[in-house]
């Protein structure tokens, strides 16, 4: 039997959650993919929008190198987490080394879309466990196409043609203040995310699907609208975005790797007990520009 049957036999992929999330089974990425699996991986993550990788023991570069098939790799830019070698894998870790911290130990500490504040946001994210807390660390999806289907005619209505803007610098100085990751921009680095403007309801590039597009942590104002009516709207739209019933939880467990669409979902990092030690790496797509 060839690698290619027998590869295409083992991969299950198991719904998590009513609304999002799947997990992929019975498949290493440390192994050659077959061109079958790939593309059921693609149609997967498309209609999933989460998509968790069980036991993945692999390696910085076959997370790379998995990760390019979907696109080009978009760099942070907080150059300081960088994993050594490897400048497209981001550390996300609360664990500190010689008093200084070795990862984005506050990163999804608001609801978000990774990168939404590029005029190329993120097609989606990858993040693989290295280190888990015995307790806490979770991560909370939130779909989005649900959350726009389910708005009132009205709102989606008085939504149509609407911008907003993302910025990167929105809550940092905010996050800083409380936070050993946030080091102090240089210049260059607060001109690699100068804001910029998305429609408020994006369609996605590749089904066709309308989501909203907007985020507690990037999202500052909403484009020609008096301030108040902006701030006004915008809080609206954050508290009906993240409702209970458009977000699957999950609960890490060792070598799981999550794949996400940042065109579909929000995502919120639950918190992690500061005694306990958590790290994983993440890569990022990059994706189209919203329309």
């Amino acid at each position: 039997m060839s690698l290619v049957e027998t590869t295409a036999q083992r991969l299950r992929i198991r719904p998590l959650h009513h609304t999002l999330g799947a997990e992929v089974l019975g498949l290493d990425l440390g192994e050659p993919l077959a061109p079958q699996d790939f593309e059921e991986i693609r149609r997967a993550h498309l209609q999933h929008h989460v998509l968790v990788f069980r036991e993945q023991r692999i390696t910085p570069a076959q997370q790379v190198a998995f990760s390019r098939r979907f696109g080009p790799l978009q760099i942070h830019v907080l150059k300081d987490f960088q994993l050594p070698g490897h400048p497209e894998v981001l550390v996300v870790s609360n664990i500190k080394e010689n008093g200084r911290p070795i990862g984005l130990g506050d990163a999804g500490h608001f609801w978000h879309s990774d990168l939404s504040y590029k005029e190329k946001p993120s097609l989606g994210s990858l993040l693989l466990a290295q280190e888990l807390p015995a307790e806490g660390g979770d991560t909370l999806f939130a779909n989005q196409h649900a959350a726009y289907t389910a708005l009132p005619v009205a709102l989606k209505n008085r939504l149509e043609g609407l911008s907003a803007e993302h910025t990167y610098l929105a809550r940092y100085e905010e996050l800083r203040a409380r936070s050993p990751w946030r080091p102090r921009l240089t210049q260059a680095q607060i001109d690699e995310v100068r804001p910029v403007v998305h429609p408020v309801v994006r369609t996605h590039p590749e089904t066709g699907r309308k989501a909203l597009f907007v985020s507690e942590h990037f999202t500052t104002r909403i484009v020609g609208l008096p301030a108040d009516e902006s701030r006004a709207l915008l809080d609206e739209l954050f508290a009906h975005s993240t409702r209970a019933e458009f977000v699957y939880r999950h609960q890490w467990q060792p070598h799981d790797m999550v794949f996400w669409d940042n065109r579909s979902v929000l995502h919120l990092a639950a918190g992690t007990p500061d005694h306990l030690r958590r790290r994983l790496h993440r890569t990022t797509i990059e994706g189209d520009v919203p329309f």
